[in-house]
């Protein structure tokens, strides 16, 4: 399974060392030794690539097909013989505004530690890298490459607030703007408060296995990791609090947004009502002498013309002033 396997490696005393190719080989090799484990990180497998890996770990079928199926909500789940773990890493493209979400999993068991990513969100290479430099936390065993692995995924939700806290402020600031598109603007809010839909979904789930890990009882896990899984659980419990504050700012701009219609909405009223009223003067005015009848005083007067004229003028001149005074014009 070359085109799967993203790496494979044994870890001894929190150092990786050097083993067999043959990952079968590998884990038999980890497990006599004692205290090694073997790590290896699977990329998208099909069901009939990951049939090796299933027999060769006894992975339970339950967790195998939540592994292949993709489409799982974070949870944590123990199992007799593994521990499995699916975490939904988040990536948010500026540009587009839009959060994408991949999926994680995480076995692990006696001697052994399974990664599998479905998805480009958080490839897991710069988290071994960087594990690889820490031997003490590595010392704890699989349940270290948990650790790091939640610790990645959780900080890069922070990132992910940062980066939508910055744009819900531009699109606070074109809420409020003089000009700008209505109809645009709504539009951007409502497919933020999309966004932070997915993004909650992500991180809401994850709270209760990451306080399991962080408490006593759980199979697999080593007791020297847990107070690295509670400060995993305190940085997600920031990220929970982080995506509600955004959540209720999405409501706070739209509620904003509507008042701000409304307004605008009446003051459009106002001033097409303020142009009817002055219209409407001369129009009435108009009408009456237009109704032709034989006997009207100023039918006979020479200057009745320019008199009515300078009525209508003077009316609507002073209806003008009056609305301008009332803020109408």
């Amino acid at each position: 399974m070359p085109r799967v396997i993203v790496d494979c490696g044994i870890y001894q005393d929190g150092r990786r060392t050097e083993g067999p190719a043959d990952f079968s080989d590998a884990l038999d090799q980890a497990r006599a030794e004692g205290d090694s484990f073997l790590w290896i990180g699977l990329h998208e497998p099909t069901e009939k690539e990951f049939e090796l890996v299933t027999s060769e770990f006894g992975l339970h079928p339950l967790a195998v097909e939540d592994a292949l199926s993709a489409h799982q909500r974070p949870k944590l789940e123990v199992y007799d013989d593994s521990l499995f773990l699916v975490l939904k890493p988040v990536e948010y493209d500026d540009t587009a505004d839009t959060v994408s979400t991949g999926e994680l999993m995480v076995f692990v068991g006696d001697s052994f530690v399974v990664t599998v990513r479905h998805g480009q969100a958080n490839p897991l290479s710069a988290v071994r890298e960087r594990l690889e430099k820490m031997p003490e936390v590595l010392q704890h065993g699989p349940t270290a490459v948990m650790y790091a692995v939640s610790d990645a995924v959780v900080d890069h939700y922070l990132d992910v607030a940062d980066a939508l806290r910055l744009d819900l402020d531009e699109l606070e600031t074109e809420v409020f703007s003089p000009v700008g598109s209505a109809m645009n603007t709504a539009g951007r809010i409502y497919g933020f408060k999309r966004q932070a839909l997915e993004f909650r979904r992500a991180t809401g789930p994850l709270a209760e296995p990451m306080a399991r890990l962080a408490g006593a009882g759980v199979s697999f896990v080593h007791e020297g990791s847990r107070p690295f899984f509670r400060d995993v659980s305190d940085h997600l419990t920031r990220v929970n609090e982080h995506v509600e504050g955004l959540d209720r700012l999405l409501s706070d701009i739209l509620a904003a947004h509507l008042a701000q219609m409304g307004v605008r909405q009446n003051d459009d009223m106002r001033k097409i009502s303020a142009w009817a009223a002055m219209a409407a003067v001369p129009t009435l005015i108009a009408g009456v002498y237009g109704m032709n009848f034989d006997h009207m005083p100023e039918l006979s007067w020479t200057w009745g013309y320019p008199a009515v004229l300078l009525l209508m003028a003077g009316v609507v001149f002073g209806l003008h002033r009056f609305f301008r005074r009332r803020g109408w014009l």
